[in-house]
């Protein structure tokens, strides 16, 4: 909301959404006297319209100005100029006008959002109408004008009022049509309670109860309006309440749930159990999320803050285009790590060599996203920075965090989540601790009803504070004693506290490590022990894991299933089914909790060297399997265990003795090429080089395999001094110069690097020394390359014969990623030795089974290579565009195309040509229609095909 004065060079920002303010540069600026902000309030809300000085002297002093008022008028204008400089306020022959850009004044900038808002919903695009609605509703900071004498504006701000009103009833239209009828739900009560006598409110509500299955509620909310409206104003309901009344009654089709196709973005995981309470908590956060960019939600453990911000971000997602997400940073124990964690949580796949902030700070930059930062208690300095870096970066961007300790970041809003409610509702319901209780007590099969019932549950959520966990570990106990029993044998645990019942912090914090030892006592001795030593793992975890790490002499493998299950029926181990295998994973707090007792046992590092352990055996099974028809349930397998990989890295990189099995658990995950479609290249190499420092330089076991993924990444980053520094590093290893992963890098530095014809053979030989040692899946990225070498630097006939093997090995193989770059081999080698058009068909084919994949990295070179063949068919208009495409797929991956040789020189020839053809000025407009396109691969596939249809086969 910006205003440049050309004189003084400064930038002006108005308010009238709320207190009347002006600031100049981001300083309010101080006008004095109230006659001077009430004749610049006059001008602004006629802003870019000539105000006659009649009308200035109306909203001055109403229908008793002073004598000489016109001139008081004039020497008024004269003073606002001083304070703001000349160029803000012009004379006109019939007044004075103030020209403010669109987005120069918040009313204004509320307008025009809501139109934008209006426009989607007429293109049926309800998720991009509520974001705009939710960002014109955010600059409302109260009631307009509220510090301006009311009777000066009373037809602006009874103006003003009514847009605002028209839009918070589009918002909850647009909510509705998402299907989100909860979201709309909490703000509409809200809405009710502040406008009761406004009927549309009342029927959207009805709507919003009858979707979210609250038939009865609906009518009930009927019955409310009514009664208002007899007693108020002595009239009926109007007919679009009487509409939806008879609709709710008769379960009308037009009024059913809405189901719409999953059209919002993100990684928020579904809810497992019922939502008990919150809803003026979740009011506020919600409104907090839509005037704030930063939220942060602070509390003890087990209060809950976790799922009051998923419940929030639930709310709020369909608000933000480009959707909401969750990064759970439990689990990172590496400050350098937490960057590299949101990428991981945001999908990003990049393999440059840029720092990860720097990469988030561009993917953010122009996008509209809700980001969820959980569990930042322990690493606030460092979540503290890349937040503020971020905010500065992304202007649409907003940050939902949770932590036991604000993040002391410069404009953050802290709202201090409370325990559950124990007082009963005004209408007598129960309270919301109550409520919890009796819901998660029915999930045990017991049922608290009844007067002496009530009171027992009432009193044992007194004594738990309301605090949500004690009361779902209390619950538990209810499937098999009363909840007076229950209430009675939790007294000894409690009555243990010396502090005074007054609901502090400390006292909460007792209260819940009380309920934790009663909990803990409760379970077997064989439950506490499997509970302690689950805490090693981080994220979620399967059963073989838990048979595999958690098992010993004291503990059989076949002990742990019923162990385990025992500890998901009390609640101290969740279980989630919604996947390929039922995973499991421990509460945050609760894993602390059998963290400290693992601690006093004495036995961390011997379960911590077990996890290990673990995981590398997983990770040599994946590197020996992938490639085959599981090569995308590993690395959708993968994906799901990086939290427990990078925490047996983070050990073995800490305990010089474990570093070699780090070295194998990271070079097996390259292998697979987990790092690129789980993490990133960054990341890998992290990874490798903490870990080869501690790594003995004579043991050539671990250290030839991680240097020559060193040099494997290096060289894919286009870091060639590195990787020339890592080859040679490599190559002095002597005993162990003729290794198969020196020589396959080798190679591949070859290719890239150097674009030497000699990597064709040398990649030949290294493909067949890894069949012969049965390295399959080694074999086939020896293949792959070998076949771009050839196509790229080899004559005709070798490069038809290399292609036609991967085709044929990818084939039998049966893993997919092989089959889309057996494609893409295809195609280039139909470009590069035979007949242009038949290289559009399989590159398309290529892109389409990439896009099935959610393969990030394929598709930049597909579409970079389809460019390639338009240029050569003489269709310089789409080989441009693609170029276009393909440069904005290389950014999001961080491809670096000139550290690339074969693929930049091919890539130089053909924009040369294009850019001959088309001219300087129609090429760059077709280039930068491409980058500026949402979809690549649909772009790209389309030409594709188009082409193909006129002939070109």
């Amino acid at each position: 909301m910006l205003f440049y004065d050309p004189v003084v060079g400064a930038q002006y920002t108005f308010k009238i959404l709320g207190r009347f303010t002006v600031a100049r540069d981001g300083a309010e600026v101080p006008l004095g006297a109230a006659k001077l902000r009430i004749l610049l309030a006059a001008l602004l809300v006629e802003a870019g319209r000539v105000v006659p000085v009649d009308v200035l002297v109306d909203r001055l002093w109403g229908d008793r100005p002073p004598a000489g008022a016109r001139n008081a008028v004039q020497n008024y204008v004269l003073r606002v100029r001083r304070s703001l400089g000349a160029a803000v306020v012009r004379t006109d022959c019939h007044g004075y006008i103030v020209d403010v850009a669109a987005d120069g004044l918040d009313a204004h900038r509320f307008a025009s959002l809501v139109e934008m808002g209006k426009n989607a919903l007429s293109r049926a695009e309800p998720e991009q109408a509520a974001a705009r609605f939710r960002e014109g509703l955010a600059l409302w900071c109260g009631e307009p004008l509220a510090d301006l004498p009311s009777e000066r504006f009373r037809d602006v701000v009874a103006a003003l009022r009514e847009q605002r009103l028209a839009a918070q009833e589009l918002w909850a239209e647009s909510v509705l049509r998402c299907g989100q009828a909860s979201v709309a739900l909490a703000e509409l009560t809200r809405l009710t309670e502040h406008h009761p006598l406004h009927e549309r409110f009342w029927a959207q509500r009805m709507l919003a109860l009858y979707q979210c299955g609250r038939q009865g509620e609906a009518l009930a909310c009927y019955r409310a309006a009514a009664g208002l409206l007899a007693e108020e104003l002595g009239v009926d309901p109007g007919t679009e309440l009487q509409l939806m009344h008879q609709r709710v009654l008769t379960g009308a089709p037009e009024i059913a749930p809405v189901h719409v196709p999953s059209r919002v973005r993100g990684n928020l995981p579904a809810e497992t159990t019922s939502f008990v309470g919150r809803g003026r908590e979740l009011v506020e956060i919600t409104a907090l999320v839509d005037r704030s960019r930063l939220v942060t939600l602070t509390g003890m453990g087990g209060v809950g803050k976790t799922r009051l911000a998923l419940r929030t971000a639930h709310g709020c997602a369909p608000g933000f285009a480009h959707g909401a997400w969750l990064v759970d940073l439990a689990a990172v124990t590496e400050p350098e790590l937490v960057d590299r964690a949101v990428v991981g949580s945001l999908g990003l796949h990049d393999q440059s060599m840029r720092p990860a902030a720097d990469l988030l700070a561009d993917h953010l930059a122009d996008r509209d996203v809700l980001l969820v930062l959980d569990n930042c208690e322990h690493l606030v300095d460092e979540v503290a920075a890349l937040v503020l870096r971020l905010l500065r970066a992304a202007p649409a961007l907003r940050v939902l965090a949770t932590s036991r300790e604000r993040l002391g970041v410069p404009g953050e809003y802290v709202f201090g989540v409370p325990c559950l409610a124990l007082e009963q509702g005004v209408d007598g319901t129960a309270s919301e601790a109550v409520r919890l209780l009796v819901e998660r007590s029915a999930g045990c099969g017991a049922v608290l009803a009844g007067e002496r019932h009530g009171r027992a549950a009432v009193e044992l959520c007194r004594r738990l504070d309301g605090i949500p966990l004690a009361i779902e570990l209390a619950a538990v106990r209810l499937g098999t004693l009363t909840v007076e029993e229950t209430l009675e044998r939790l007294e000894d645990s409690l009555d243990l506290l010396t502090a005074p019942r007054g609901p502090t912090p400390h006292r909460y914090g007792q209260t819940l490590s009380a309920v934790m030892d009663w909990s803990h006592g409760l379970c077997t001795s064989g439950e506490r022990l499997l509970w302690a030593r689950l805490s090693v793992f981080a994220g979620t975890f399967d059963l073989p894991a838990a048979e595999s790490v958690c098992s010993d002499a004291g503990l059989s493998s076949d002990e742990v299933l019923a162990l385990l299950t025992g500890l998901v029926h009390k609640s101290v181990v969740m279980c989630d089914r919604s996947g390929r295998s039922t995973r499991y994973r421990l509460l945050e707090t609760i894993r602390q909790y059998g963290r400290e007792r693992l601690r006093a046992g004495g036995d961390v590092t011997v379960l911590r060297v077990r996890h290990s352990d673990h995981y590398r055996a997983v990770a040599a099974q994946a590197a020996t399997e992938w490639c085959g028809p599981d090569e995308a349930a590993w690395l959708a397998r993968l994906r799901e265990e990086l939290p427990n990989v990078r925490a047996a890295l983070d050990f073995c990189r800490t305990n010089a003795e474990r570093a070699p099995v780090g070295a194998e658990i990271a070079a097996n995950l390259m292998r697979t090429r987990a790092w690129f479609h789980s993490g990133t290249l960054g990341e890998a190499r992290h990874w490798m080089d903490s870990l080869a420092t501690r790594l003995d330089p004579a043991a050539c076991g671990p250290i030839v395999p991680i240097t020559a993924m060193k040099v494997f990444i290096a060289t894919i980053q286009g870091d060639h001094p590195a990787a020339a520094a890592l080859l040679d590093e490599a190559r002095s290893l002597s005993a162990c110069a003729d290794a198969p992963p020196l020589a396959y890098v080798e190679g591949v530095f070859a290719l890239l690097v150097r674009s030497d014809p000699a990597s064709i053979g040398r990649l030949a030989r290294v493909r067949d020394d890894f069949r012969a040692l049965g390295q399959h899946g080694d074999a086939h990225m020896a293949t792959m390359f070998w076949t771009m070498a050839a196509a790229f630097l080899g004559p005709a006939d070798t490069a038809v014969r290399a292609c036609e093997t991967y085709v044929a090995e990818a084939e039998a193989s049966g893993a997919e990623w092989g089959r889309t770059w057996a494609q893409w081999c295809v195609g280039l080698t139909e470009l590069r030795h035979r007949d242009p058009a038949r290289a559009l068909m399989p590159l398309r084919d290529a892109l389409l089974r990439q896009r099935a994949l959610d393969d990030n990295w394929g598709p930049a070179w597909g579409v970079e290579t389809l460019a390639w063949v338009l240029a050569a068919l003489e269709r310089p208009a789409h080989s441009a565009e693609l170029l276009g495409a393909a440069a904005r797929l290389r950014r999001a991956t961080g491809v670096a195309l000139e550290g690339l040789r074969p693929f930049h020189d091919l890539h130089a020839d053909a924009k040369h040509l294009v850019r001959q053809r088309l001219g300087p000025r129609v090429f760059d407009e077709a280039w930068q229609r491409g980058a500026a396109g949402d979809d690549a691969v649909a772009v790209a596939v389309e030409i594709a095909h188009e082409t193909h249809g006129r002939g070109f086969r």
